[in-house]
């Protein structure tokens, strides 16, 4: 090879190294100039993200400020693959498997679920995270789990415990270096304190449905995995325990943990709900109900007592009822179908749902008021009761075998009667007469007739919503010759029989116990109808009032005052008078009530050995009934109305007189001896007064039996301030804080609820001691720089925020104001 070849070859060499280095150069200059900002902020994507910061749910106290429904921490403990060095993946593994109570192999998964004798294939750790969508397999144990996430997505978080014990999860977060790729994050859960003996009023809260999303206000910001009130007040106050989600730029490490906060627009947390209803009322109505339905072997039954001159709901219980924190986290499979297979229907607030009863003679205060507002009857005039009357079949009037015969309860008879014994002896040919009319050879007696009857039971709100704050509400039915002609299941034309009926409160008319509470309210306030109301007063998270009550009418009936009176009169001689329905129900004779008694056939279906249907009977041939009875009092200034609906056993005619009537009596004995005078006006302070918190019941036990509150429930209580003491060295590993909580004088208060969150959930739930003292010993710096010491329940929800570094002891202070 020549010189001058060997320079040829040099200089090409030369040239392709410059080449490359000018192409290096280049891509370089557009990967750091020209796209730099770009893959700048794809990098950042990686490490900083906005996220969403769920606002605190309203919580809900009843009409004296004790608490209801408090929001408590829930742990998710969470496994990053990507996170975890392949060192110590299987011990790993194996530890996680041991804290959380998981099976680490399918085989141990499967073993599980043959021991248990189950047929069905048990369920994955995290059903999203552990199923192959592609080959439709799925992986129950954590090993194999974790196997196929790491081989496909290994930055994705495998769910490993939703609802995970607070000792557990803190022992998680304490290990933090021990165990890489393991996130502990906190949400907070709903705890319904008394469970059954408010859940059809409270209900609850579920995870959002894909329609509920699509029909919700942009307003709230509803998202995919958010909670929503789902039943009862959390349902029916949703706008205002909402509240307002804030965000947050946070620095995230490779595995998801929390470096830093950027950047933060704090929540808005919900409004709090104070209600109508009183503790103390609700527990012992539900009592005094149960007792009643299992003296007659009866499987459901209401009692609601209102206000009838403003509607305020007082208590509102239906038996049977149902433990709403069985929901809280997603209510099991096994569980739910549990509770619609339950023949009793325990979800159903039967004071307002379902399709409703037929009210029989509790329904004549209707008949009678439009009676004697449309002049067919007056004070004066006699209707004489045989026993029965007969009412002619119109296609052959002269045959009298054919005669259709409707019967008095009283077989014998009650003579002569004017609207006020009617009404006291619940007379049935007299209110038959008054409604459908009847002919007596050359004597007629013009009734009211069933267009005017239909206009009178709506004029009472029948057929109609309450619009009480509860979704779900029945409006009913007030059966129309229309309606009848058009059902698919009657298909027949209207005839005098059934406006007898209907005036006595059979027949087709159905209604909810909480509509006739509302017929006997308008009765005793002189004809207004009100909407009935179970919120009193709704707060923000500082104590500032949103919204009072004030009373919503409804209408009111166009019924004069001296009918109205004369109704009155006669369902005073119910109670009083020796011959009335109601006289020996027992009921307190220290103040006057009025009242009405209702018994009311219904036909429990059931098929006959011969294949034909029937509805059952008692032993002696009578059809079941259900049992009514309607109060209020004092009679001349009326301040409580009742009703008590208590459901036929299907073997027995139960009386309104002998089964309703009781229970109310023993539920108004407790209203006006026991119950505290100053608990059944307004609320003395719109605030949370009882800083006590209620004892919740133990697992399994009757919520109606706890004890009462240990600080007297009318104590009253001005805002609270929280204030920073001071801050000293401690010697722990963690950050400490502790503080008392005190009046304006420095005594202490015991039993207040504390909670503790890093920026979201409550990590924590203290409460103070005899001494008012309180102490939580694991503030970590590393998880959150700042922490929120609440005092939730206290007038104006006060807190202090600490921004806190390592190995310090911050000393708190919450009094109230002078």
């Amino acid at each position: 090879m020549t010189p001058s070849s060997i320079r040829a070859r040099l200089l090409l060499v030369r040239l392709a190294v410059l080449v490359i280095f000018m192409l290096l150069a280049a891509q370089l200059w557009r990967l750091q100039i020209l796209e730099g900002g770009r893959f700048s902020r794809q990098a950042d994507g990686n490490r900083i993200r906005v996220e969403t910061v769920n606002a605190p749910r309203g919580v809900m106290y009843d009409r004296r400020g004790r608490i209801l429904i408090r929001n408590e921490p829930s742990f998710q403990v969470s496994l990053v693959p990507a996170g975890v060095p392949g060192t110590v993946t299987n011990t790993l593994l194996i530890e996680l498997a041991s804290l959380l109570d998981l099976p680490l192999t399918d085989a141990q998964a499967l073993a599980h679920a043959d021991k248990q004798g189950r047929t069905d294939e048990p369920a994955p750790i995290d059903a999203s995270a552990c199923v192959d969508t592609q080959t439709n397999k799925t992986f129950y144990g954590l090993r194999e789990c974790f196997n196929y996430v790491s081989s496909v997505a290994p930055y994705r978080r495998i769910i490993l415990s939703e609802s995970t014990p607070r000792e557990i999860a803190f022992a998680i977060r304490e290990r933090g270096p021990e165990l890489p790729g393991v996130l502990v994050n906190v949400e907070s859960q709903r705890h319904y304190l008394y469970g059954p003996l408010f859940a059809h009023m409270l209900g609850y809260v579920a995870p959002i449905t894909q329609d509920f999303l699509e029909r919700a206000s942009k307003r709230f910001e509803y998202e995919p995995n958010d909670v929503v009130g789902t039943a009862g007040l959390e349902a029916g106050a949703e706008a205002l325990v909402r509240g307002r989600k804030g965000h947050e730029v946070v620095e995230k490490d490779v595995v998801g943990r929390e470096v830093r906060v950027l950047q933060e627009v704090p929540p808005v947390p919900g409004s709090n709900v104070f209600l109508t209803v009183d503790l103390d009322l609700q527990r012992e109505v539900t009592r005094i109900l149960r007792a009643g339905l299992e003296k007659v072997g009866s499987p459901q039954g209401v009692a609601i007592l209102m206000n009838p001159q403003t509607g305020e709901i007082l208590a509102m219980v239906s038996l049977p009822s149902y433990d709403d924190n069985l929901f809280i986290g997603g209510i099991s499979p096994a569980d739910f179908q549990q509770l619609l297979d339950d023949p009793h229907k325990p979800l159903l607030n039967l004071a307002i749902g379902g399709f409703g009863f037929p009210p029989g003679s509790i329904f004549k205060l209707v008949t009678a008021a439009g009676a004697l507002e449309d002049g067919v009857i007056t004070r004066d005039t006699t209707i004489f009761d045989p026993g029965s009357i007969r009412l002619p079949n119109k296609l052959a009037p002269d045959d009298r075998s054919k005669d259709q015969i409707f019967v008095c309860w009283k077989r014998t008879g009650h003579g002569d009667q004017k609207i006020v014994e009617a009404i006291a002896h619940s007379c049935d040919v007299f209110f038959y007469e008054v409604g459908g009319g009847y002919t007596n050879g050359d004597q007629h007696f013009e009734g009211l007739g069933i267009e005017r009857l239909d206009k009178w039971a709506s004029a009472f709100g029948l057929g109609e919503l309450t619009s009480i704050d509860l979704p779900g509400e029945s409006a009913g039915l007030v059966p129309t010759p229309k309606w009848k002609r058009l059902a698919p299941h009657i298909n027949e034309s209207w005839v005098t029989g059934d406006t007898y009926n209907m005036a006595i409160g059979q027949g087709y008319l159905i209604v909810t116990p909480l509509q006739m509470l509302n017929v006997t309210a308008a009765v005793a306030n002189g004809g207004t109808l009100y909407r009935p109301q179970l919120i009193y007063q709704v707060q923000d998270a500082d104590g500032h009032v949103v919204s009072a009550f004030e009373p919503g009418v409804l209408r009111h009936v166009p019924v004069k005052p001296e009918h109205l009176a004369t109704i009155r009169e006669g369902m005073l001689g119910a109670v009083e008078w020796k011959d009335g329905t109601a006289h020996y129900a027992g009921l307190p004779t220290g103040v006057r009530i009025a009242g009405k008694t209702g018994t009311a056939e219904y036909c429990d279906g059931y098929q006959k050995p011969d294949g034909s249907w029937d509805c059952r009977r008692d032993k002696d041939g009578h059809q079941v009934t259900h049992a009514w009875f309607t109060a209020f009092a004092p009679y001349e200034n009326p301040e409580v109305a009742l009703i008590v609906f208590v459901h036929g056993n299907g073997k027995d005619v139960l009386e309104g007189s002998e089964v309703a009537a009781p229970i109310a009596a023993e539920i108004l004995r407790y209203y006006f001896d026991q119950w505290p005078r100053e608990q059944r006006g307004p609320p003395a302070a719109a605030s949370p007064t009882d800083t006590t918190t209620p004892t919740p019941p133990p697992e399994g036990a009757d919520p109606t039996a706890l004890p009462a509150p240990t600080r007297p429930a009318n104590t009253t209580r001005k805002g609270f301030g929280g204030s920073l003491l001071r801050s000293e060295p401690s010697n722990t590993n963690m950050s400490v804080v502790s503080g008392r909580v005190v009046d304006t004088v420095g005594n202490p208060l015991p039993g207040v609820v504390i909670t503790v969150d890093g920026g979201g959930a409550p990590v924590a739930t203290l409460t103070t001691g005899p001494d008012g003292a309180f102490r939580y010993d694991l503030l970590n710096p590393v998880t959150s720089p700042r922490w929120n010491i609440r005092a939730p329940d206290l007038a104006g929800s006060p807190f202090v925020t600490l921004q806190v570094q390592g190995q310090a002891h911050y000393i708190v202070l919450f009094q109230e104001a002078p």
